[in-house]
């Protein structure tokens, strides 16, 4: 496996200027990926670890040039903590802060750090990061998850025990620490009812029945989930030149094995390469790439939409097996003919361009390309 994140040279870059903040969800590889940009072990603060939040509430911190702090979100002035120390040590100090949360929502508790930090978002593992060539590999990560967890064994039982302690660890040791839920085995039931509506837009009012929960109650959780990187949800595409639905979301999981049926099992792990391409165009090099997907009223879909400051940079549709064009994708790319359009086929050896311009191409070589 390829030992070198791919955001460890921005990183390194990126603290040379300013502090950064590194988020993404649990067990990604944040930790791991700070400790191999600043490698002083003494230089590694935790606040889940008693000894080191002393340190910080008492203001002990080591004697060192560079700082690693992770979890540090969970203190609830985490933000003004480190802007006295950023603004007291501008010159001399290097300060990376971790946080398996979004650390752009968690701002309470202190004064703004605007123009202080750059944000970047680590994601799991890909075709591109891990050099993935043949079809065999790509169906093997399908099976196993994108999670170095997942991966490193290799082997189907120990992915699914660790996707099982994830969602657990996760409601249990991360949303406990920074929200207040009440009812923790609603809130799974939650997320395991999620990973069966996965490619169709959400309901809420759905959600609120299934679960005999008030709206508001069910809304909430979903933005927890989404600020605890454990879903990420996609807003419909729109234009004038097409009748979209303007409210409807979809959602997908960041650990997709969670998604049992194999369709909307592939659709979550292609939305999950081009969400990290899009953030990685975002955070690294400003470039306004965002990823969506299209509804119109008539109810034609397309999986997503790649826009690049709202305007349209890609359609891609994702199949199974199936390689007759989606007549869905004929129609966004008659009405948007300059925009390249892509149908992802999981299992083939074929690639051509059909008669209106649009690509079939494999999983595997069209994911060589991301990121």
């Amino acid at each position: 496996m390829n030992k070198t994140r791919y955001l460890e040279y921005q990183i390194i870059d990126d603290l040379a200027k300013k502090m950064v903040f590194l988020g993404g969800p649990r067990q990604v590889g944040k930790t791991t990926l700070a400790k191999s940009v600043i490698k002083n072990p003494n230089s590694y603060l935790n606040w889940d670890i008693l000894e080191d939040k002393n340190q910080i509430l008492n203001s002990t911190l080591p004697n060192t040039d560079e700082y690693i702090f992770d979890e540090l979100h969970k203190y609830s002035q985490w933000r003004g903590f480190i802007k006295g120390l950023y603004d007291k040590h501008l010159k001399d100090k290097k300060i990376l802060v971790t946080g398996s949360a979004r650390l752009d929502f968690y701002r309470y508790g202190g004064d703004s750090l605007q123009g202080r930090y750059h944000y970047l978002r680590l994601h799991p593992f890909s075709v591109k990061e891990l050099k993935l060539k043949t079809q065999n590999e790509i169906e093997e990560l399908f099976q196993l998850g994108l999670f170095p967890d997942q991966i490193l064994p290799g082997k189907l039982v120990d992915s699914k025990r660790w996707s099982l302690e994830y969602r657990k660890r996760l409601i249990n040791e991360d949303i406990v620490s920074l929200e207040s839920i009440h009812d923790l085995s609603l809130l799974e039931l939650l997320i395991i009812r999620l990973s069966d509506l996965v490619g169709s837009p959400l309901s809420v009012n759905s959600l609120r029945e299934d679960l005999s929960l008030a709206f508001k109650t069910v809304n909430r959780w979903l933005e927890i989930l989404e600020r605890m990187y454990a879903i990420f949800r996609l807003k419909p595409f729109s234009d004038s030149l097409v009748k979209s639905v303007k409210k409807e979301q979809k959602h997908y999981h960041y650990d997709f094995t969670q998604v049992k049926k194999e369709g909307p099992r592939f659709e979550n792990f292609m939305a999950l390469h081009l969400l990290k391409w899009c953030h990685y165009q975002y955070d690294c090099f400003g470039n306004e790439y965002e990823l969506k997907y299209y509804r119109d009223s008539q109810a034609r879909e397309v999986d997503f939409v790649i826009t690049l400051e709202n305007k349209p940079y890609m359609f891609i549709e994702t199949k199974l097996q199936s390689t007759d064009i989606d007549k869905n994708l004929v129609y966004l790319k008659n009405k948007f003919p300059e925009v390249p359009s892509y149908q992802i086929i999981f299992k083939t050896d074929k690639e051509f361009v059909n008669k209106d311009g649009i690509i079939l191409q494999s999983a595997i070589k069209f994911l060589q390309e991301f990121v």
